[in-house]
């Protein structure tokens, strides 16, 4: 399943047709590839996110996890988005819900921000990409934090638990793999 996931994400590249949008696709890490919802809710649980914790998502897209981490287990969420539709998208939606003062989305790079205060980071970022990230986090999180992946591992790293969610409602498989620093 993870590979048929790479694959995807790779196609979204050359399917793009352009090189400049194939350019911006890797800056990001990770094509916008949205997480059904059900996986949203239990990324969140196998991360074990409790009331008023800080969680960050590095690449948060549309939002949804950050979303969920606010309004449903009440946790001062914060998303970082480097690409400025879906940042204003997600913001949008946030301020929608009269979430923006328990969540916010960074529009940035996520190499550029401070994750020292997280106690779960969520990541939904290809392979080589969570290998990009992994040295930053290392150095950053507090000891006790703790990272969702889903469907990627993070190499050199053994997740505390794993867990295979078989049907997602669409007919996909994930795999879900929480590390604990």
């Amino acid at each position: 399943m993870r590979l048929l996931v790479a694959a995807l994400f790779a196609g979204c590249l050359a399917i793009s047709g352009q090189q400049g949008e194939a350019k911006k696709e890797a800056e990001k890490l990770a094509p916008y590839y949205p997480t059904p919802m059900m996986v949203v809710d239990k990324m969140l649980k196998l991360g074990e996110l409790k009331p008023g914790e800080k969680m960050f998502d590095l690449g948060s897209g549309d939002g949804r996890l950050v979303i969920m981490a606010a309004k449903k287990f009440k946790a001062d969420a914060t998303g970082v988005e480097f690409d400025d539709v879906l940042y204003r998208k997600s913001s949008e939606e946030i301020k929608r819900q009269k979430l923006d003062k328990t969540a916010r989305i960074i529009y940035g790079d996520l190499f550029e921000q401070d994750y020292s205060s997280a106690d779960l980071i969520t990541v939904y970022l290809l392979p080589h990409s969570n290998d990009k990230v992994r040295p930053m986090l290392e150095k950053q999180l507090k000891k006790g934090t703790r990272i969702v992946s889903h469907d990627f591992e993070f190499s050199d790293w053994k997740p505390m638990k794993v867990e295979l969610v078989e049907d997602d409602g669409e007919g996909r498989s994930h795999t879900l793999f929480m590390y604990v620093r």
